[in-house]
């Protein structure tokens, strides 16, 4: 029997590149934004409010991340879930903490495991999403 698990993490280089990513990205639009990276246990391992950001995106985007990293899953793919399942959509909202089920968070996939998430909040959630893609793509 195995006494000890180990998990894969985001490093803190790719955190950071990721987050460089998606400010370039909000950069070349009006809008600003917040950018939360977690680790693959939903902690944040590196973060950035544009100059402009509004206050609330900073928890959002740290939610988004979180949601996105607990469950493995986009936080687009929760609202989705909750939408269509009425038990899930009546008890998800009080039951689990920290829950952001709208699009803005995406795990972050490394040789197929989920090695963390980025969050991104400060416009409407298709927004977030854009460039939450656009962070990721710090990956190729």
């Amino acid at each position: 029997m195995n006494k000890v698990v180990q998990r894969s993490s985001v490093s803190d280089e790719l955190a950071g590149r990721i987050v460089r990513a998606a400010d370039e990205a909000a950069k070349q639009g009006e809008q600003r934004f917040a950018v939360a990276v977690v680790d693959e246990s939903g902690q944040l391992k590196a973060f950035l409010r544009q100059d402009g950001a509004k206050l609330n995106a900073v928890q959002v985007a740290q939610d988004k991340a979180y949601t996105a990293a607990s469950s493995k899953m986009s936080t687009e793919a929760w609202s989705d879930k909750l939408s269509t399942d009425a038990v899930l959509g009546a008890a998800a909202p009080t039951t689990i903490d920290r829950l952001a089920p709208m699009g803005g968070g995406l795990p972050i996939v490394v040789d197929g495991e989920v090695v963390g998430a980025v969050g991104v909040s400060g416009a409407h959630w298709t927004d977030d999403v854009k460039i939450a893609e656009a962070g990721l793509r710090a990956l190729d």
